[in-house]
């Protein structure tokens, strides 16, 4: 399957209209009605869902019903590219290819519709609103929509991997993700009396310093966990030892052991380094999600069905980001893949000058497209078993 060179061009301005009007998670009302648009457009079936931003369109009917699905915002990060279409929206980009993922599926369901007639079951497409925040995925399948669905496949665009590469590996391809949120209360005092007081910021930077010894020291080496303090915030001006300091930031673990180990020495860490500077603390942790899982039977089947239609598959390394894809694949048997965007040593994920490249494009349509209709065939096949 190839685009046209039109639908090519299309989909490339698609992208770049998106990608310079990029709205953050929650707040994708503009992007929802772009997308609602096109889709309607095509006489293509958007389903009532009740969501507030995101989208659920249909092609097709019967069984067997599949899904696919892209996310749809963006990111609270002062772009830096320099590209010509760069973000319109102060403080707001598609730092994370989203704005690819939305436009590949726009361009999956534009083909989709055009050869209906060949599609023997359901396809839902799934526009994902909150990706960023783990809260979209659960949102969409409180709906009910997804209730009837067998398979879902998604990707993820990977800024590192050469262009059109997929990669694709079964069971853990992305971290689990969970949040922390500490507030560490002292006593504030006078900069030149700090005896009168009980410092916040050094309890802050002990508490931190400590807590990077909890990978190196509690944790298989042979295991992927990661921990990060991304957010550090205390006091109002030079002159005065505030009474209180937080921090923020994540762990990212694979194993479901590894997660429980490290939540377990972090809070030790930082209740005990706390008692010992005098300080109090309360922790918020914050569940994000889950390791995005890919069923085995799917990913090997699909593994071996791309083979047929791309020459460069191949299995990846295993991500330390996260994806709230994972929550579908708690439901659903799902396939999640990487598809590469521009090459080694390129500005990774969350980077204020990550550039994704436009060729990137046919081979995502693509990834849908053709996984769509092998996936129809295979369940159409073991319903009649």
């Amino acid at each position: 399957m190839r685009l046209l060179p039109e639908h090519y061009d299309e989909l490339v301005m698609i992208r770049h209209y998106i990608h310079e009007h990029p709205e953050l998670s929650g707040q994708e009302f503009k992007t929802t009605q772009f997308l609602t648009d096109y889709l309607q457009d095509l006489d293509i079936t958007v389903l009532a869902t009740g969501l507030k931003t995101g989208l659920v369109a249909q092609i097709g009917s019967g069984q067997p019903v599949i899904a696919l699905r892209a996310d749809i915002d963006a990111l609270p990060i002062i772009e830096n590219t320099g590209l010509a279409f760069a973000s319109k929206n102060a403080g707001v980009m598609h730092a994370c290819g989203h704005d690819l993922h939305q436009t590949s599926l726009l361009g999956a369901a534009k083909l989709l519709k055009q050869r209906e007639a060949e599609i023997q079951g359901t396809i839902k497409l799934i526009f994902q609103q909150a990706e960023e925040t783990h809260i979209g995925a659960n949102e969409v399948l409180e709906t009910g929509v997804l209730s009837d669905v067998q398979a879902i496949i998604g990707f993820h665009n990977m800024p590192d991997l050469p262009v059109g590469q997929i990669g694709l590996r079964s069971k853990g391809i992305m971290a689990a993700v969970d949040q922390f949120y500490v507030t560490v209360n002292g006593t504030g005092s006078h900069a030149g009396y700090p005896n009168q007081g009980v410092d916040s910021i050094l309890a802050t930077s002990s508490i931190i310093t400590s807590l990077q010894q909890l990978v190196s020291r509690n944790i298989d080496p042979q295991h992927a966990v990661v921990v990060s303090v991304t957010h550090v915030d205390a006091g109002n001006t030079w002159n005065v030892l505030p009474d209180k300091a937080i921090f923020e930031g994540t762990i990212r673990t694979f194993a479901p052991e590894d997660r429980i180990l490290a939540k377990k020495r972090f809070y030790e860490v930082v209740e005990n380094v706390a008692a010992a500077h005098g300080v109090s603390v309360t922790i918020d942790w914050i569940f994000g999600s889950n390791v995005t899982y890919n069923d085995p039977e799917l990913s090997a089947f699909m593994f071996d069905d791309m083979q047929n239609w791309h020459e460069d598959v191949v299995v990846p390394v295993p991500s330390n980001a996260g994806e709230d894809f994972a929550s579908y694949q708690e439901q659903i048997p799902g396939v999640f893949a990487f598809i590469g965007s521009n090459g080694p040593g390129s500005p990774g994920l969350h980077f204020s000058d990550m550039v994704i490249k436009d060729e990137t494009i046919p081979i995502a349509v693509a990834y849908y497209v053709e996984n769509a209709f092998s996936l129809l065939k295979k369940l159409g096949n073991d319903l009649h078993v």
